[in-house]
């Protein structure tokens, strides 16, 4: 696997994607720091809008951010967002305000909104052989599952030599870094598009060229692929059970199981594992079976796994119980992880080069939308009717989402995969240097 990064592009890019994700790590782990200083009690409530702006700032950025990056050069705009990141990360411990936080909250989420779909957009084009696409893939899924593993022990160790406010400093040079390894590389530019559809994508899309329009474009391009609807509802059967874990875990931990504190980051490291495992397997299995072949079964696992949380939520809380849970845990992270990795595959299939920051960005808007469905309810569902009943709805959804994928998604996947394009206005475009 490691092989992909003796390319040199890519690994100035991957380098800049890990440093940024431990800047993002710390920052994490800064802001609830920050927002107990400010808010006391109140923490919590701030910390929870918090989120909530995280993820309409994903919803409604990614869109926008794949239309300039058909106009801006792919290495402005990614040095122009870890800028903005570290520009926020180093104002954040001088806010004293909670409105103050919100509005710099909504600047570091659009930068990382900006950021993630471009980056995304760019590897399939810097890495054009599949095998080496897809181990790239599967680092990035790596990257993110050790990123949550290890980003709290290294700010729990960086706070017992320096005060909570310099860790926004530590996530202001990881951006920094970020930024200069982009730097570091040139960037391929915009793509003609070219090629008939393939089964299970759509036929060229009208162009104007208006900004409003591309925005439109990466939601159209979903719209128009049945692949591409199949991997949304993909998207949606994930969050269904992520949900349960990221908001469920400290009350099954504390409240049922009655564990210490500490346990929690057993349980979530379990999802961690579960997910590592699979990232590390899937270049493997993926040269012998199609992206169908594995993403949906996988899919099919989560709502028989959230039934079965059902089932331990149920019981008297005891060793084997908690043994079955982390389980549980692992085996949701696996899932998630099979559905998730393979899915930038499928959209390279799907889409021409030209359509690429459209569609990552179209996928990041739809994909966090889907989470943004899937927390509330999982809180409201265990909040008014429990933990049983919260897992078995969302297992519900998940099982409904990974039908309407099988029914959606061709079953026959040809053997040359054509791709989807919009026709673009044939305008003299500017020269960008090779990537090499």
């Amino acid at each position: 696997m490691l092989s992909v990064l003796r390319d040199r592009t890519y690994r100035h890019l991957f380098t800049a994607q890990v440093v940024a994700l431990v800047g993002t790590g710390l920052a994490t782990v800064a802001l609830g720091l920050l927002a107990y200083d400010r808010a006391g009690d109140r923490a919590s409530a701030v910390l929870g809008t918090a989120l909530a702006i995280k993820m309409v700032a994903y919803v409604a950025v990614a869109p926008l951010a794949g239309a300039v990056a058909a106009r801006v050069p792919r290495r402005s705009l990614m040095v122009a967002a870890d800028l903005t990141r570290a520009g926020v990360a180093l104002a954040l411990p001088f806010v004293g305000q909670i409105w103050q936080i919100y509005v710099l909250v909504f600047l570091l989420q659009a930068a990382s909104a900006t950021f993630t779909p471009v980056f995304q957009a760019t590897i399939p084009e810097v890495l054009p052989a599949e095998r080496d696409y897809t181990r790239a893939l599967s680092l990035s899924r790596l990257a993110y599952d050790l990123e949550s593993l290890f980003s709290p022990a290294l700010a729990a160790g960086l706070l017992t030599l320096v005060s909570s406010d310099r860790l926004f400093a530590g996530t202001a040079i990881g951006f920094l870094a970020s930024a200069a390894l982009v730097v570091s590389v040139a960037l391929p530019g915009p793509a003609a598009p070219a090629g008939p559809p393939a089964s299970g994508c759509a036929g060229a899309l009208g162009r104007t060229g208006a900004v409003r329009a591309e925005v439109a474009l990466g939601a159209r391009l979903f719209w128009a692929a049945p692949r591409l609807r199949a991997l949304l509802a993909l998207d949606l059967a994930v969050a269904a059970g992520g949900a349960l874990v990221f908001v469920h875990s400290v009350v099954l931990v504390r409240d049922h199981f009655h564990r210490p504190a500490g346990d929690l980051s057993l349980a979530l490291g379990a999802y961690g594992a579960g997910s590592v495992l699979t990232a590390l397997l899937l270049p493997r299995l993926l040269r012998r079976f199609h992206d169908r072949a594995v993403m949906l079964p996988a899919a099919f696992a989560l709502p028989v796994i959230l039934a079965a949380v059902a089932a331990l939520g149920a019981v008297a809380p005891g060793a084997g119980a908690w043994v079955g849970f982390l389980a549980a845990w692992a085996a949701i992270g696996a899932a998630c992880s099979a559905v998730l990795t393979p899915g930038g595959r499928v959209i390279r299939r799907c889409v021409g080069d030209a359509e690429l920051p459209a569609a990552f960005a179209a996928q990041f808007s739809l994909s966090h939308a889907c989470w943004l469905l899937t927390y509330p309810l999982a809180g409201l569902l265990a909040t008014g009717a429990g933990l049983p009943v919260a897992a078995l709805v969302l297992g519900a959804l998940a099982l409904t989402a990974a039908v309407a994928a099988t029914v959606v998604w061709p079953a026959r996947e040809p053997v040359r995969i054509e791709r989807v394009h919009a026709d673009r206005d044939r305008r003299p475009q500017p020269s960008h240097p090779p990537h090499k």
